[in-house]
């Protein structure tokens, strides 16, 4: 059996601590909704497991370190949630995911890599955030919810609305509600033209309401 002593454990528990609270502040700072307290616990959990682990089987960590990642995968579905306008949260589930791995390599004895990965996720987190504007003025994907009067061109208009601002429809889904017919369109192209189109839209006496 592998004997721990008390300095290495604490050690590796204080560092997971330190690396998952990192993570977790700038969660909890996004207000998302894994936040400081959850990722910093899900960092240290992986890395007891890890101790546990090669304690427990002569120091091969492999056995119970590997349920970790199929535990953390229910975890990490828990935070992902699914909408008329579409799925959210796969960046915190994916966040929640690297945090365990993180302490699973500070459970191992792996610092420098555990440091590294989470310097990664920050910059990923941090910066690669404010790419994500510059990349929807080339590419954006919207999902519209439209309230209009069921008339028999009404679909005909549409098409030719988002035509003429040179977007793609790539899902379309009609309910008919009485009178009212709910569309939902989902849009790709520019920022420019999909703002063009809520612009037509606005104008358009027989819409009642969308959002997107």
């Amino acid at each position: 059996m592998v004997l721990f002593s008390w300095d290495t454990a604490l050690l590796r528990i204080g560092l997971a601590i330190l690396l998952g609270g990192i993570i977790g502040a700038e969660r909890e700072y996004h207000d998302k909704s894994a936040g400081l307290r959850t990722i910093t616990l899900i960092c240290v959990g992986s890395c007891l497991f890890c101790i546990v682990s090669q304690l427990l089987t002569n120091g091969t960590a492999d056995r119970i370190a590997s349920t970790v990642v199929t535990g953390i995968g229910f975890l990490g579905a828990g935070v992902i949630f699914r909408s008329e306008q579409g799925v959210n949260g796969l960046t915190t589930a994916a966040t929640v995911w690297t945090t365990a791995a993180i302490g699973m390599a500070v459970g191992s004895g792996l610092y420098l890599i555990a440091a590294g990965t989470t310097v990664s996720v920050l910059v990923v987190l941090s910066i690669f955030i404010k790419l994500e504007p510059i990349i929807d003025t080339i590419h954006k994907e919207r999902n519209y919810i439209i309230v209009c009067d069921s008339v028999p061109d009404v679909l005909i208009r549409f098409n030719r609305m988002y035509t003429e601002c040179r977007l793609r429809c790539s899902r379309q889904k009609r309910t008919k509600k009485g009178n009212e017919l709910h569309l939902l369109l989902k849009l790709k192209g520019t920022k420019v033209n999909q703002d063009r189109f809520v612009d037509m839209m606005l104008k358009d006496d027989a819409i009642k309401g969308f959002e997107y």
